[in-house]
């Protein structure tokens, strides 16, 4: 069903906190990537309970490279594949685009949005401070209070800090003692998940899934309690479009 997200902010957002917990091993939250409404409304329409936008996947869709969208634009075009759907949406907003708490979260208020990915990579491309980083995230969750989901993206691995696995153990549990609802290592390599996975207790792990990877349920009994993709379902999709385009060129039938 499409149109405007049903019940509350504060509803839905338990509604997705409550999406990831006391789940299977072997069944994660699998929360595909919208990158406009049309995408949104074909992932919803195949049964996902909530969609996860990538913010690498909605900039390509709307010509900039990654990390170059304006706020403005992510914010509209969060705002369009809420409305397109009736499911909860969390959106990927990179690293906040340097805005005070209280204003970050009342512009994902506007979006519709009830879910959060924050990166701890800085705007010089740098891993930030993982102390003041937590420091920042906790006045986040006090702006938010429960009507946001918090995921905190921790960039050790893509970032290549020299320790990347003990780093992002150790900004993890920061991250969860400022507040945040799960805590995301992308590209931790599968091996380094039991152990955060034990650390981290009962807190949901995100975990990106790659092509040739894992399958969900080994994810799963890995330790994810939720599975991303990054622009990596845009990448497919593009690729598909690459070839129907060819034959449409080549005079082939639809």
């Amino acid at each position: 069903m499409s149109g405007t997200a049903t019940g509350t902010g504060e509803g839905r957002a338990a509604v997705l906190r409550a999406l990831h917990r006391d789940r299977p091993a072997e069944d994660p939250l699998v929360l595909p990537g919208p990158w406009d409404a049309v995408s949104a409304r074909a992932f919803e329409a195949a049964g996902f309970p909530a969609l996860a936008t990538p913010s690498a996947g909605i900039a390509v869709a709307l010509g900039h490279e990654d990390g170059a969208t304006p706020a403005a634009e992510m914010f509209a075009a969060v705002a369009r594949i809420v409305r397109a759907v009736s499911v909860p949406v969390t959106a990927d907003l990179e690293g906040g685009y340097g805005l005070a708490p209280d204003e970050l979260v009342e512009r994902v208020r506007e979006s519709g949005a009830v879910g959060v990915n924050l990166e701890d990579t800085g705007p010089d491309g740098r891993l930030r401070d993982p102390r003041a980083h937590a420091d920042w995230l906790a006045e986040v969750r006090a702006a938010a209070g429960p009507g946001l989901f918090l995921n905190a993206r921790v960039d050790t691995y893509i970032r290549r800090a020299p320790e990347p696995a003990a780093d992002a153990l150790a900004r993890a549990l920061l991250y969860a003692g400022a507040g945040a609802d799960c805590v995301y290592p992308i590209a931790a390599p599968p091996g380094d998940l039991p152990p955060l996975r034990a650390a981290l207790g009962d807190l949901p792990l995100n975990v990106l899934a790659l092509p040739g990877g894992p399958s969900f349920a080994e994810l799963g009994r890995l330790g994810a309690s939720r599975v991303t993709f990054g622009d990596g379902l845009l990448v497919r999709a593009a690729r598909d479009l690459a070839d129907l385009a060819a034959k449409v060129r080549d005079g082939g039938a639809l």
